[in-house]
C-alpha cells in the first residue's frame, strides 16, 4: 500500500504532467472558445462553448462551408473593454486558458463561414442567393428572416484567402464590410485557428456543427 507521503510528493509531478497533456491538445489538437456575439446565430448562440479542431488547419485544409475561428485580420473588431478585474485572478484566468482548461474569450478572434476559398468568384446577389462560380447557392442555415446580402459584391477570392461571412447576414460585420482593409475583406489562411467542429455548452446546446457546402 502506498504511504501517504509518497502520493503527496506525486501530486505536483501528475499536475504538472496533466497541464502539459492539456497544453499539448491545445497546440496541436483542440481548442476551446467562446461565443461573444450573435454573428452566427442560429448555428451558434451568445455564450455558447464550442471545440474548435486545429488538424486541418496544419495543411491549410480549408473547406467551403466550414465555420472557422481566425485571429482578427485587419482590425476588424473594437479595442477590448477591460473590466476591473483583481490582477491575481485575471493572471490565472489567461494561465487557465494557456493550458486549454478554461474555453478563450475570443476577444481577438472571430468566428464565421467561410463561403469562398482560393479561386472562388462569388457574387451578390442572383435571385435573393450568392453565386459562387456561376453556381445558386442553398444557404439553410441563414437566420431567419434574413436576406444573403443586404450589400452587392463582386469578387475573386486570391490565393492563401477565404471570403468568410457570418450565418446572421444581417448582424455580421464580416469580409463584405472591410473591403477597404489591406486584405480587402479576405481573411489570410494563416490567420485561421481551426474549424469549429462541436458545440460543447450548454448541455442544451451539445451537437456537432458538420461543414455545409453552399453550392453541394
Amino acid at each position: 500500500m502506498p504511504r501517504k507521503g509518497s502520493a503527496l510528493r506525486e501530486f505536483p509531478i501528475l499536475v504538472i504532467v496533466a497541464l502539459a497533456v492539456s497544453l499539448l491538445i491545445k497546440t496541436f489538437l483542440v481548442q476551446f472558445f467562446f461565443i461573444p456575439s450573435g454573428s452566427m446565430e442560429n448555428t451558434l448562440q451568445i455564450s455558447d462553448r464550442v471545440a474548435v479542431n486545429k488538424v486541418p488547419f496544419i495543411s491549410k485544409a480549408i473547406n467551403r462551408g466550414d465555420v472557422v475561428v481566425f485571429r482578427d485580420p485587419a482590425n476588424w473588431l473594437p479595442e477590448p473593454y477591460e473590466a476591473n478585474e483583481n490582477k491575481i485572478i485575471a493572471k490565472i484566468k489567461e494561465g487557465l486558458v494557456t493550458v486549454g482548461v478554461l474555453p478563450n474569450p475570443a476577444k481577438q478572434y472571430l468566428v464565421k463561414r467561410v463561403i469562398g476559398v482560393a479561386g472562388d468568384h462569388v457574387i451578390c446577389c442572383s435571385n435573393g442567393k450568392l453565386t459562387i462560380n456561376g453556381k445558386e447557392t442553398n444557404e439553410p442555415y441563414i437566420f431567419a428572416g434574413n436576406k444573403a446580402s443586404e450589400m452587392d459584391f463582386n469578387i475573386t477570392v486570391p490565393e492563401g484567402k477565404i471570403w468568410v461571412m457570418g450565418d446572421h447576414r444581417g448582424s455580421s460585420a464580416d469580409s463584405r464590410y472591410h473591403q477597404d482593409d489591406v486584405n480587402h475583406g479576405f481573411v489570410p489562411v494563416e490567420k485561421v485557428t481551426g474549424r469549429v467542429f462541436a458545440k460543447i455548452w450548454p448541455l442544451k446546446h451539445v451537437g456537432l456543427v458538420p461543414n455545409h457546402d453552399p453550392i453541394k
